[in-house]
């Protein structure tokens, strides 16, 4: 079992940035991959973007390139999301994922 909690998340205005943050616990080391998830109101879940635990990689969904970087500190176990130039369209709640493992989510929302 994983535990996945997020935080950072809030109100932003256009143009602004946020850092969401996500706390592993349990069995972390079978992990192999970790990303971020996010879901706005009446759309699916989609994916933003995923980071190799044990080894380097990266991999964003083109929407977020450039704007978005995943990093992760395996001696905390945390992964975390620097979200820049955020987008009105960047609204959602955001969850952190490591395999068939789901955090709770941290709402994000990009508005004047």
């Amino acid at each position: 079992q994983v535990q996945l909690v997020e935080s950072g998340g809030g109100l932003v205005q256009p143009g602004g940035s946020l850092r969401l943050s996500c706390a592993a616990s349990g069995r972390t080391d079978s992990t192999f991959v970790m990303g971020w998830f996010r879901q706005a109101p009446g759309n699916e879940r989609e994916f933003v973007a995923a980071i190799h635990w044990q080894r380097e990689g990266t991999y964003y969904t083109n929407d977020v390139k450039g704007r978005f970087i995943v990093t992760k500190d395996t001696a905390k176990n945390t992964l975390y999301l620097q979200m820049n130039s955020l987008r009105p369209e960047d609204t959602a709640m955001y969850s952190c994922n490591a395999g068939v493992f789901w955090g709770q989510g941290t709402q994000v929302t990009v508005s004047s």
